[in-house]
């Protein structure tokens, strides 16, 4: 059975943001980010629960995409078979910036 994926707005900007860095850099590796991002959406799809849970109190986790040095956070509501992807970050920002949206 495959999960609904939820992408918060927020979410979407942040690989736009990413994509254009990387698109500055060498023509067409913008365009690879993003198949990358969206590759690993679809796999959370497949199935959500693969990775650790990151947080004490709630079901939040992340994975990275296989070439590029970002974390995909995403939170798992499992009654009803949802992911919500809460951030896509580079590796090396500090956890304060996912944390953040949780509050909301």
């Amino acid at each position: 059975m495959k999960w609904r994926v939820v992408i918060r707005p927020e979410v979407e900007a942040e690989v736009a943001e990413a994509a254009l860095w990387y698109e500055a850099r060498e023509v067409g590796l913008g365009a690879e980010f993003t198949e990358e991002i969206i590759k690993a959406w679809d796999a959370l799809a497949e199935n959500p629960l693969l990775h650790a849970r990151r947080h004490p109190q709630k079901n939040i986790r992340w994975r990275y995409p296989e070439r590029f040095p970002y974390r995909i956070i995403y939170e798992i509501l499992e009654i009803e078979q949802m992911v919500i992807v809460a951030a896509v970050l580079h590796a090396a920002r500090h956890d304060r910036h996912w944390q953040q949206r949780f509050l909301k």
